[in-house]
């Protein structure tokens, strides 16, 4: 309670609670929260959309060759105006942006309710792995817990990583060296050495090779083969701190099968629509990352040096400067290549 940490007092002492053997009290009260307080159904739908990425940058027109994404087919008609359909995150990147986020209604029974994605073309960027000050709760080399102010010229964007690895029963590993070994049957983010990145179900035992650059584990894949985890609807898989069956801030990851990466953050998420939204992207894997309002946060950088930072969704409750200085929790960065 008392060390250091960037996170609120109240966020600290439900995470001391938790770690001193409260888990299963703190997981009563947030499932019995979420469910008293999940939004009500139907009702009148948004008259507009917020709008992300770079204004100056127009609507990014529908791909010709195979390595842009189409737009995200709206699932409430009429759509609103840019619902689903993509825009750069910066201006002067050429014609095929690294970045491209969108935001779309993707709960026809909750009208109100928005969810954010962005795409990220793998072959322009690259993409590190960063230990926070507190997770991984594992002895390594930390560095400065934040992005480096050397790389900040090419920062793209900084999103969230996992759940703590006490809760996951997942693996760590970064440069090559195991610090938390890997589960089989984990999802697992990983990046290789050649530069190629992939979210797959572990199979190669406890711990990585020198090939790979960073691999964090979490929870089992929500997407296999382009289709939904058949456990998604009641498996206790994902049930260990909030029920998969409860509307609340999630966020997730998965791969297309071009090798480009897709994020999703939304509130009122429950883990079946998550998994679907990401298909509806193009995803053919994908893995759950953090959940709660406090742990979700994909922020793009629309000026060179980290400058004119901005959230994916208007409602993600963390500041935009978050990961320029030191965070709790690992996350991952994106520069330009």
């Amino acid at each position: 309670m008392t060390g250091r940490s960037d996170s609120s007092f109240g966020v600290r002492s439900v995470e001391w609670l938790r770690s001193e053997g409260g888990a299963g009290l703190v997981s009563t009260i947030e499932n019995w929260y979420y469910s008293l307080t999940a939004p009500s159904k139907g009702g009148p739908t948004l008259k507009a959309l917020p709008l992300v990425g770079d204004a100056a940058s127009g609507l990014v027109e529908e791909p010709v060759g195979a390595f842009r994404p189409r737009s995200v087919k709206p699932l409430i008609r009429p759509a609103l105006q840019g619902e689903g359909t993509w825009r750069a995150t910066r201006t002067g990147l050429g014609k095929d942006p690294p970045i491209l986020v969108t935001v779309y209604r993707d709960e026809p029974a909750y009208p109100r309710e928005i969810a954010g994605l962005a795409w990220i073309d793998t072959r322009r960027v690259d993409i590190t792995l960063n230990p926070g000050i507190l997770e991984p709760a594992v002895t390594l080399p930390r560095g400065s817990e934040d992005v480096p102010s050397a790389l900040r010229p090419k920062l793209l964007a900084t999103f969230n990583s996992g759940f703590k690895l006490e809760d996951d029963h997942g693996g760590f590993a970064l440069n090559g060296h195991t610090y938390a070994p890997l589960a089989d049957g984990q999802a697992t983010f990983v990046r290789y050495r050649n530069g190629r990145y992939n979210v797959i179900s572990w199979k190669g035992g406890l711990d990585v090779g020198r090939n790979v650059m960073f691999a964090r584990q979490n929870l089992p894949l929500i997407v296999a083969n382009g289709r939904p985890n058949p456990d998604l609807n009641d498996g206790p898989q994902w049930g260990a701190t909030v029920s998969n069956a409860l509307l609340v801030w999630r966020s997730a990851i998965g791969i297309d099968r071009y090798g480009n990466l897709i994020y999703f953050a939304g509130d009122y998420q429950n883990l079946r629509d998550v998994a679907r939204a990401l298909i509806r992207a193009g995803a053919v894997r994908a893995m759950e990352l953090d959940i709660n309002s406090y742990w979700v946060s994909f922020i793009s950088y629309g000026g060179f040096g980290a400058l004119d930072p901005a959230n994916l969704l208007p409602d993600m409750q963390r500041p935009t400067t978050r990961y320029l200085t030191p965070d709790d929790r690992d996350f991952f960065a994106v520069y330009l290549r």
